[in-house]
């Protein structure tokens, strides 16, 4: 069975040093991937974190502008 390490925002702040607010309100929206870093589980509002995906990319992670993307037709873009 796979083993991974879940983390809640409070918890992930404590071991990546950032505030739980910076997590949630930029983090989350540029660097994070749904599905990949972090889930909802049972569908709800609560965040989880999956701490060896994280851990894995925060050494690796490229610039934005480096990251594969896919143009969307009202100028944003799909991190795909």
């Amino acid at each position: 069975m796979d083993e991974r390490s879940y983390l809640t925002v409070e918890q992930l702040s404590e071991k990546i040093h950032y505030a739980p607010r910076y997590i949630r309100e930029r983090l989350l929206k540029t660097v994070f991937r749904e599905g990949v870093h972090f889930f909802y589980p049972f569908g709800g509002r609560r965040i989880l974190f999956i701490w060896e995906a994280i851990e894995r990319d925060m050494m690796v992670l490229k610039a934005p502008d480096e990251l594969p993307t896919i143009p969307l037709s009202r100028g944003g873009v799909c991190h795909g």
